[in-house]
């Protein structure tokens, strides 16, 4: 049986910007088609937008607000709120909030560096 505690997980950072600890995943447990994670955001932090090719994911939140961006839909959230996030959906999360955003990340398959892709930052304005 595996039982891991959250505080045992090593904080590190990914490549969208967040700072996660990886609760449960392939690499520490018997679980072989999911992880679980949670991130945190400081105030006025956001992740860079992204996308997982493979990869979909569920944003809990467990304390904070945020503005939840997914593709061209912008909405408030906060503790309690679960929010789907499929497959190739562009996505960022910004920490609105005075106190740290906390948040779990659900995986399937299991968070890999490899599935997650920058979009590219909009060129500047020429006049």
């Amino acid at each position: 049986m595996d039982v891991l505690n959250r505080d045992d997980a090593v904080p590190f950072t990914t490549v969208d910007g967040s700072t996660i600890r990886e609760i449960m995943a392939h690499r520490n447990s018997a679980v072989r088609n999911q992880s679980l994670a949670e991130a945190r955001l400081s105030p006025g932090q956001a992740t860079t937008p992204h996308h997982h090719a493979i990869t979909e994911e569920i944003y809990y939140i467990l304390t904070g607000v945020a503005e939840m961006t997914l593709a061209d839909e912008t909405r408030l959230v906060g503790p309690g709120d679960a929010i789907a996030i499929p497959p190739g959906s562009q996505h960022t999360i910004r920490n609105t909030g005075k106190e740290d955003l906390v948040f779990l990340c659900c995986c399937a398959p299991g968070y890999e560096h490899p599935d997650t892709f920058l979009e590219n930052p909009s060129p500047p304005a020429t006049a």
